[in-house]
């Protein structure tokens, strides 16, 4: 059983680092760092506060490094694309460079370090960025429904019933989404990204189904449906 201990702070240089503390029947400290860069520690029961914070002081380095890794994943606020050639562009995590060319039929290819765009005007910026984003939604409806049924065995453990299907939209800040009523929102902009990652926003949403809170008992259960996820962020 995790006890919570409360919202802490801590200066780290001229960084504030802020931090949630559960207790529980462990032996050592832990820190986790989490992909909308809250940071929790893990402590032992009657763990004085000083040794907390003079812990979470000693990683300060390795919980900002964490942070700006995961910031560097967050939804993009770019300038607005021209779509035009030689623009970069991601898809599940690596970069590629668009490329218009003028031809027939039209269509979008993904190959090596590219992403081909053929259209009979490639002047026409407008028709290029209607075949790219129409290309960007049909994969995303393929790999998000992949993953989907892919990581749904995983939530058995905390007994909740998922919806049928999940919902892709445009979001300006946050990569997913559960409303009250249980329908789960995915932003599109998340095809960009890792397939891990996208397995993880999903249990992270699916989670929510429980705990609509990102307070203590929620991480409980994120801990339960992705328990290697500690394991993979726990500071040594």
């Amino acid at each position: 059983m995790k006890i919570p201990g409360g919202q802490h702070r801590v200066q780290f240089g001229t960084t504030p680092i802020t931090f949630d503390l559960l207790y529980s029947q462990r032996k050592t400290l832990a820190i986790h760092v989490y992909p909308d860069c809250s940071v929790m520690v893990d402590a032992p029961q009657d763990t004085p506060m000083e040794r907390i914070r003079q812990l979470v002081l000693k990683r300060g380095a390795w919980i900002l490094r964490h942070q700006r890794q995961f910031q560097d994943y967050a939804p993009p606020h770019s300038s607005p694309r021209q779509f035009v050639s030689g623009e970069t562009w991601r898809y599940l995590g690596r970069q590629y460079r668009l490329r218009v060319e003028h031809g027939a039929p039209e269509r979008v290819v993904l190959t090596r370090g590219w992403i081909t765009v053929t259209t009979a005007d490639k002047t026409n910026t407008l028709r290029v960025a209607d075949l790219l984003m129409g290309w960007y939604h049909r994969q995303a409806q393929r790999i998000f429904s992949e993953r989907w049924n892919e990581v749904l065995p995983r939530i058995a453990v905390i007994g909740v019933m998922p919806p049928e299907s999940l919902s892709l939209r445009e979001m300006k800040s946050r990569w997913g989404s559960c409303s009250p009523k249980g329908q789960i929102s995915l932003n599109l902009k998340l095809i960009q990204v890792d397939k891990s990652l996208i397995d993880y926003v999903i249990l992270h949403e699916l989670c929510h189904l429980r705990e609509l809170n990102h307070g203590s008992a929620f991480y409980a259960l994120l801990d339960r449906v992705v328990p290697e996820w500690q394991k993979l962020r726990q500071a040594e």
